[in-house]
């Protein structure tokens, strides 16, 4: 039999990420069917974002509606991937996995939400019930999540109380708005829910940070 190599010495540490490297943080983007997160990873990705779209098919039609998205012909049926990198206030960079909107794929939700630092729900004020269940698969999860009201073009702009009150949110969760076309303002979000969600792991954990101390 040959030597243990160094994986297989027992108590050998797990490898410490040097001092000044990015933390590899992943994201989940999510929420109802049509309501811009194909869109959102590919505004915000530094990388070219890999998608799962397939067009829509006249028997989908019996599942999915298009009230408020008629002019959709397309909709993610795995997963869609990018990434984005930040420097401050330390570095980290964001794996960014949306899911597919169609109820008939939500059984690969729980998956895609392993090992997720935290949950992006995008909302469409045309449709808010349409995200009800991803706000409700993120307090099931009890991850950290934000809600993102994606404001298309001449949708009805709400009140942010309104909208936490709509899908009953407790007062901790945030609620903002994004234009789910425009990198900066989606960038916004993200930073809105690491900020959230490192609030919440040093409120529960006072040591935890990203730094590499």
């Amino acid at each position: 039999m040959s030597p243990p190599g160094p994986a297989d010495a027992p108590g050998e540490p797990y490898p410490v990420r040097p001092p000044g490297s990015p933390a590899v943080l992943k994201v989940l983007v999510t929420g109802g069917f049509g309501v811009g997160k194909t869109t959102a990873i590919g505004a915000v990705s530094e990388i070219e974002p890999v998608s799962t779209e397939e067009y829509l098919t006249h028997p989908s039609a019996a599942t999915d509606s298009l009230d408020g998205v008629e002019a959709k012909h397309r909709t993610t049926v795995a997963f869609d991937f990018g990434r984005i990198s930040f420097d401050e206030p330390v570095p980290i960079e964001l794996m960014l996995f949306g899911t597919p909107g169609q109820d008939r794929f939500m059984d690969l939700w729980d998956d895609l939400a392993r090992g997720a630092v935290g949950i992006v729900v995008l909302a469409d004020t045309r449709r808010l019930e349409s995200s009800f269940d991803a706000v409700s698969f993120c307090e099931r999860t009890r991850l950290p999540f934000v809600v993102a009201v994606n404001e298309f073009d001449h949708a009805h702009r709400y009140p942010l109380a309104a909208i936490r009150q709509a899908f009953a949110l407790v007062s901790h969760v945030p609620v903002v708005t994004c234009d789910a076309r425009d990198g900066t303002s989606v960038a916004a979000v993200l930073i809105h829910l690491v900020d959230h969600a490192l609030s919440l792991f040093s409120a529960s954990s006072p040591s935890t940070c990203l730094d590499s101390r």
